[in-house]
């Protein structure tokens, strides 16, 4: 990485230079709260109920979504994780399973790594939280159109629960949820939205293309 790294980056990339590449350079609040954001992610796929297919995961940082899958043994016959911090991708390679392939990339910078990939489902949890609404809007919008089944995706609702009022969310922000489901079923009418799993702090969204 150099100086011209983007803004969304540099929470990550700083997290790394003071605690090194591991669970609290994710910038995730607790192993708990990823993992019920994995199930979500999950659930609202429907991999339990599908085919097993190519799971992309943007943002993957150490592979934890990679071993959560392996753990709770849902069906996917190939997964490979994309993140721009060199460190991680070096700590989630560490994880054995010959399903799963970690690579250095930034999909918001690279127009070509998505179509490259031919996945089936793309994944994106926590990944936006660093980014402005616009540019999560585009890499949502071209990881949608890059898999064959669809994209489900994570982040943190502006209709919370009064329990998370005034709380700290730096580096993140809250992105405008009414307006995240106008803009998903202007898209496919097979929209699935959960936020009940974390008391409406967060929110998570699944399309899946008509012709799937």
């Amino acid at each position: 990485m150099n100086g011209f790294d983007p803004e969304y980056l540099k929470p990550y990339l700083d997290a790394v230079a003071s605690s090194g590449a591991g669970f609290d350079a994710t910038l995730w609040s607790s192993r708990e709260g990823q993992q019920r954001r994995f199930h979500m992610l999950a659930t609202l796929a429907g991999l339990e109920a599908d085919e097993p297919g190519i799971i992309l995961d943007l943002g993957c940082g150490v592979g934890d979504l990679a071993r959560y899958l392996v753990e709770q043994d849902l069906p996917f016959s190939g997964y490979l994780g994309l993140d721009a911090v060199p460190e991680m991708v070096e700590v989630a390679a560490e994880f054995d399973d010959s399903r799963c392939g970690f690579m250095v990339a930034d999909p918001v910078r690279d127009d070509d790594v998505l179509d490259s990939v031919s996945a089936d489902w793309v994944f994106i949890s926590g990944t936006l939280n660093s980014m402005d609404e616009s540019t999560a809007r585009s890499l949502v919008e071209r990881a949608y159109g890059a898999a064959r089944r669809g994209v489900v995706f994570n982040f943190l609702s502006d209709r919370p629960h009064p329990e998370w009022d005034g709380r700290d969310l730096s580096p993140a922000s809250r992105f405008d949820t009414v307006s995240w489901i106008d803009w998903a079923l202007s898209n496919t009418p097979l929209v699935r939205f959960d936020q009940q799993y974390y008391r409406g702090h967060d929110a998570t969204i699944a399309m899946r293309h008509v012709d799937d």
